[in-house]
């Protein structure tokens, strides 16, 4: 035996190794066996994977239907397989506009899409995503929805609209363009008479400023632009406008605009498939839905900048700064518009109501803490003088 190899210990040496070895093992077996029956986090699998069948309002090719997928991955990853979401695209099973009624009765298991797109069934849901929202962005919204009252109130107007339902928001969008015209728009006078595109309560207010509208899905703009039938229209987004080929039949887009600068989506549940899941599974689909809001909100900022570069260089299009007239006759149009829903629509007023107080407060707080940007951008970007 060499010097090196007496030097080595040997199991024989110290038996006491082999026990203490056994010891730590048969520890460690035990620990994880208590804390399984102490009951820590663990996904149960069930003897059959659960699957739900959901259905986004969206093409298959946009990104907004590429937001539903996100989502529906996070729910099956983290499920690891006890949980598996299906997403269609729209059409598959229901127009875009059925949604709602389809997930109540079951037809569909969930779906993807947003609000204001029930307009029709009660005016008041509208209100998640039209109009100025009392000065608050998009994120500001979901924040009064949250932790301001928002949630139960839409709950409460879903249960007088009879909808079998669980409705979660997320996903703040940018402030969305006034809209796609054959030419720029100067002022207020310029809308009127113009057959125009828009959804929600922005229907009224367009209306209300002379403008003859027509609330089409998505996939129906650009073929009604091109054929005549509507002289201008707006959708949502700078990578959606670009896919659905607004540039093709349009090189004016302008930008900024009050009648939907606060929208975010919509995952709904049918409510009794919904109820029939196990406590992880609830509790996955929540936390998979705060990480989709964030999740989209980088996106979005990636994909947008990148279309709004592609059709402004490459693609010929035009963007302007709407008038700031143009703005203040929007918000002139929505205080008249509201004023008299508040009236016929008590739901309406209370939503209305509780968004103002919260607004009142958290808009202020934002106003003042925030720091202007654009400062630092000009500094950087902005063209220097000689």
């Amino acid at each position: 035996m060499s010097k090196k190899d007496s030097n080595k210990p040997s199991a024989e040496a110290h038996p006491e190794t082999k026990v203490s070895r056994r010891k730590f093992l048969g520890a460690a077996a035990a620990t994880a066996t208590g804390a399984a029956a102490l009951g820590f986090p663990m996904i149960s699998k069930a003897a059959t994977p659960i699957s739900l069948r959901f259905q986004s309002t969206w093409p298959a090719k946009d990104i907004f239907h590429e937001y539903a997928v996100d989502f529906s991955k996070k729910v099956n990853d983290m499920a690891g397989g006890a949980l598996k979401i299906e997403v269609l695209p729209a059409g598959a099973v229901v127009k875009a506009f059925d949604l709602l009624d389809a997930v109540s009765k079951g037809t569909l298991d969930g779906g993807h899409g947003v609000v204001a797109y029930w307009y029709g069934k009660n005016s008041a849901v509208a209100l998640w995503g039209s109009g100025p929202a009392f000065g608050m962005d998009a994120n500001m919204v979901l924040a009064w929805h949250y932790y301001g009252g928002g949630k139960e109130l839409l709950e409460g107007v879903y249960k007088s609209m009879n909808m079998d339902v669980v409705s979660m928001l997320y996903g703040p969008m940018p402030t969305q363009p006034l809209g796609w015209f054959k030419k720029p728009v100067t002022k207020a006078a310029d809308l009127k008479g113009l057959k125009f595109r828009t959804v929600g309560l922005a229907v009224d207010v367009f209306k209300d400023m002379g403008a003859a509208v027509n609330p089409l899905p998505g996939g129906e703009i650009v073929p009604a632009l091109d054929r005549g039938l509507l002289d201008a229209a707006e959708f949502n987004n700078a990578s959606s406008d670009n896919l659905l080929g607004f540039p093709d039949v349009a090189k004016i887009c302008m930008l900024q605009s009050f009648h939907q600068p606060s929208e975010q989506f919509e995952i709904l549940f049918n409510k009794k498939k919904y109820d029939t899941l196990p406590g992880e599974l609830k509790s996955i689909i929540k936390y998979a839905v705060e990480a989709s809001s964030a999740d989209m909100s980088w996106k979005a900022i990636d994909r947008y900048s990148k279309d709004y570069i592609d059709m402004s260089e490459k693609k010929g299009v035009k963007f302007y700064k709407t008038p700031d007239a143009i703005l203040q006759a929007q918000l002139a149009s929505w205080d008249k518009i509201t004023a008299a829903k508040m009236a016929e629509n008590p739901a309406f007023k209370k939503v209305m109501d509780s968004m103002r107080a919260f607004a009142g407060r958290a808009a202020r707080w934002q106003n003042d803490t925030n720091v202007d940007y654009k400062l630092a951008y000009n500094h950087y970007f902005g063209k220097k003088k000689a």
